[in-house]
């Protein structure tokens, strides 16, 4: 070590070595016992900050150890002789090299003559590509056209849409090395690449887009800039990471449960749901035709409408801009999430509030989600019957019990949706519905996430039976998380609800 002309305090050359054999070692117990027992301790890193020691011990003891590496400079800033700053150059095995900072403070406690860390950064090389985000990148990938209404832009494909020379992956593995090189681009991309945009690459996707997580358990969670450490919701998760980040100015996704709103109001974003039909799904890998619809994400609304002014037909039907709020459905919603709904609606100003006959939303769902499991596994079912075990758990667990659903459960639940949908129409009629975009902000890594899924979905469902469109604008909670608020209009009023969000926005 070295450093300015104070000299260094006693002890501490000890505990920053124990540090380091410690994580090298993975010794979470050394490792907790050297950070200070502090609600203001920090460690922050390339994925966001952790705030107070409860937090980075929990980070620690999921994290399953450090990558391997070796110091090979480290210096010392002494203040006083109870507080220093160590900086560390380190170099990685896999290649590479990072910096450790850190800053030690004296304490009372015997453990390595008191001292602790108080504050951490840590930094590592960025890798060439993050998997966690794209399945293949370019720079871009395809050009868009020299001219049109998108050039400057940049697309992450959902990896569910054909894109001319790549292979469709659906999130699996096994399911990628086994499909065919695609030799034309599904309509809807071309349109964007025709538009000037350009392919910045195929993002990662939920297994065949049968989740809201984001958690993939072969290439893991894409990461959520605005909620670091939290899922960035699924299954257009890569897109809306992507976008997020700043890697791509579109998130090309779909949204067959919630897969655009979810995923947009977990990081901050604006996204849309389209009109059930209102665009061709040539060369979309299905789930579940009934409920699959072509969405996108951006990071304004302004450019969430300049897509859809390429994408989307003229509407067919006109219909008002009132909006309506139903106290039932904003009820489904967690305390933090309803009040900064609660906000946003009192400062749009007049908003007719009125009860709905809602003590069918949960036949309804049901009903949804069964017909939802017979559909995939009419469209999956032949491929995956002797490929679970390919699948993550969670996933796996969705279509084994779609494997299980009888042709009459399936008939009844088909009855039900077609009720639902023409009962949800009615109510919408020509006015704008207002609801929370998700039941909760993002949810941490690791909690568990089928009950979260299962209050999203009492909201996210209203759109999907109804075959209505829906654009998620961003929120955030008091607490600072992100949220969002769904508009939500009738069947065909795609175009005029984005000319409303940009009003609202």
């Amino acid at each position: 070590m070295n450093g300015p002309s104070l000299p260094v305090p006693p002890g501490l050359v000890e505990a920053f070595r124990t540090y380091e054999q410690a994580l090298m070692s993975d010794d979470v117990e050394v490792l907790d016992r050297l950070f200070a027992p502090a609600s203001t301790t920090l460690r922050g890193d390339a994925d966001g900050l952790l705030v107070g020691h409860d937090q980075i011990a929990a980070f620690r003891s999921g994290r399953g150890g450090a990558p391997a590496r070796r110091l090979v400079q480290t210096h010392v800033q002494v203040t006083d002789p109870d507080h220093a700053l160590v900086v560390a150059v380190t170099e990685l095995a896999r290649g590479g090299r990072g910096q450790q900072t850190q800053l030690w403070a004296r304490t009372d406690d015997d453990f390595c003559g008191g001292w602790k860390v108080t504050a951490a950064h840590v930094s590592v090389p960025a890798p060439a590509l993050d998997t966690r985000i794209w399945r293949v990148v370019g720079d871009p990938l395809v050009p868009g056209a020299p001219a049109g209404p998108l050039v400057g832009e940049s697309v992450a494909v959902k990896d569910l849409f054909a894109v001319a020379g790549q292979k469709v992956g659906a999130g699996n593995p096994t399911w990628e090395a086994a499909a065919p090189v695609e030799r034309s681009d599904a309509t809807v991309v071309d349109t964007l690449v025709e538009a000037g945009a350009a392919l910045r690459g195929i993002a990662r996707t939920d297994e065949f887009a049968y989740s809201l997580a984001g958690t993939n358990a072969h290439f893991g969670a894409p990461p959520n800039p605005r909620a670091p450490r939290r899922v960035p919701g699924g299954s257009s998760s890569g897109s809306a990471s992507a976008v997020s980040l700043g890697h791509a100015t579109i998130g090309l996704g779909t949204d067959t449960g919630g897969s655009i709103r979810v995923p947009a109001a977990y990081q901050g974003l604006t996204g849309i749901r389209t009109t059930h039909g209102a665009l061709p799904m040539n060369g979309v890998l299905a789930l579940s035709p009934t409920f699959d619809t072509v969405g996108w994400l951006t990071r304004s609304v302004a450019l969430l409408r300049e897509v859809g002014d390429v994408l989307l037909p003229p509407d067919p039907v006109p219909g008002g801009t009132d909006l309506v709020v139903v106290p039932e459905l904003l009820a489904l919603a967690e305390p933090d999430v309803r009040s900064a709904v609660e906000t946003w609606v009192a400062d749009q100003g007049l908003i007719v509030r009125e009860g709905w006959p809602l003590g069918e939303l949960t036949t309804w769902l049901r009903a949804f989600q069964t017909w939802q499991a017979w559909e995939a596994w009419a469209v999956r079912g032949g491929w995956l019957a002797d490929r679970l075990d390919t699948l993550g758990a969670d996933v796996r667990t969705r279509f084994r019990h779609a494997a299980s659903v009888e042709k009459a459960e399936a008939d009844a639940a088909y009855d039900v949706v077609c009720s639902a949908r023409t009962r949800l129409r009615d109510l919408i009629g020509d006015r704008v519905l207002v609801l929370p975009s998700s039941s909760s902000v993002a949810p941490l890594l690791g909690q568990g996430l089928q009950a979260v899924r299962d209050a999203t979905m009492r909201l996210t469902c209203v759109a999907g039976l109804a075959g209505a469109p829906a654009v998620s604008l961003p929120l955030a909670t008091r607490g600072g998380l992100p949220c969002g608020v769904s508009l939500v209009a009738a069947p065909g009023r795609d175009r005029a609800l984005l000319d409303l969000a940009v009003s609202l926005g």
